[in-house]
């Protein structure tokens, strides 16, 4: 059923796309509401206001498994879910389901070969420009999940260039930031710099989200007007490592006292979400629970058969995309026997 709308929205315009994205059984349901989830986000009180009510690139460490959700459950709660964008590696858009819905949806992937990157993803931020609804655009700059053996690696890289090491970040990579900020200029009014950490050391997993484990995770988020980034390459791959420097001094503070600066506020939950899975459960369940008695009462061997294997292809699916998410199962992009040139 999800493959079949899918099928169909990606013949309607951007603005029915991101409709029809926000109507998909939604892991930010998972997150807020089956294992409640605490999202904690520390701002200046005067942007506040603005998030939501204008285009903006998010900024977003890199180093949980869940990262990406919270991300999206602080568009979510800002009411800019359907309409947001990611800038992700390709092989994510094979992911069953969520890898399928952000290929209809125009996120825009790249395999992260500059060379290669460059002209799919320019055309694809320019297609950005003529988006009829808000959004924030994810990017995470580090390129890949926080490892220790990478950020080992990251670091040698990062002597080798003269910049300052970093504890609890990757060397960003800038060329893509670079690219997006050039490419929506006077379309996109801030950066937004993300910074998430979780309390009392919790590694929160996406397996877990779905076993109903509750997580409490801090998110510190600046606003930068865009005018306040360089527009030339190299001005913006300066101006990208001091923000990165900033954030690590940021983390550190987090390890030390256990928060953020700036003012704590929770924004509120919204139930579309759940409205939305209880729309989706209700219309599908049914019929899908009668169709397996009739399948058993059959008593035919070859269609008893035939259910066990689609639930078995279907089990695999669900685990590939939680595999995914998992660090111990990450890419090897960024580790030296990947054998990947770190560049800017």
């Amino acid at each position: 059923m999800q493959v079949i709308c899918l099928l169909k929205a990606s013949s309607l315009s951007p603005e029915t796309c991101g409709v029809f994205s926000n109507f998909f059984p939604s892991l930010v349901m998972l997150l807020e509401w089956w294992s409640g989830t605490e999202c904690v986000i520390y701002t200046d009180p005067r942007a506040y206001p603005k998030y939501g009510k204008e285009n903006a690139i998010v900024v977003l460490n890199h180093k949980f498994e869940i990262d990406f959700l919270c991300g999206w459950s602080l568009a979510e709660r800002f009411g800019v879910l359907g309409g947001s964008k990611v800038l992700a590696k390709k092989e994510l858009a094979y992911v069953p389901i969520i890898g399928w819905m952000w290929y209809f949806t125009e996120m825009v992937f790249c395999t992260r070969k500059w060379e290669q990157d460059r002209k799919t993803v320019c055309e694809s931020l320019l297609r950005l420009r003529d988006y009829p609804e808000k959004y924030f655009f994810l990017i995470h700059c580090e390129g890949t999940r926080f490892t220790e053996k990478k950020h080992q690696i990251s670091m040698q890289v990062a002597q080798a260039k003269g910049l300052p090491s970093l504890k609890h970040h990757l060397l960003p990579r800038t060329k893509g930031f670079a690219v997006t900020v050039r490419s929506l200029r006077n379309v996109v009014s801030a950066v937004y710099d993300c910074t998430l950490n979780f309390r009392n050391n919790e590694n929160p997993t996406l397996l877990g989200v779905l076993n109903g484990k509750k997580y409490h995770a801090d998110l510190y988020v600046r606003r930068i007007p865009l005018e306040e980034v360089p527009e030339e390459e190299d001005k913006c791959a300066a101006w990208l490592h001091k923000l990165y420097q900033e954030k690590d001094a940021f983390q550190e503070e987090y390890s030390r006292t256990g928060t953020f600066p700036e003012t704590p506020v929770v924004p509120p939950r919204r139930p579309w979400t759940l409205v939305n899975w209880l729309f989706w459960a209700s219309l599908l369940l049914y019929p899908f629970f009668r169709f397996v008695v009739n399948m058993v009462s059959s008593g035919s061997s070859l269609t008893l058969a035939s259910f066990v294997l689609v639930f078995f292809v279907a089990s695999m699916g669900v685990r590939w995309m939680i595999g995914v998410t998992e660090i111990d199962k990450g890419s090897a992009y960024g580790n030296m026997d990947s054998k990947q040139k770190h560049s800017d």
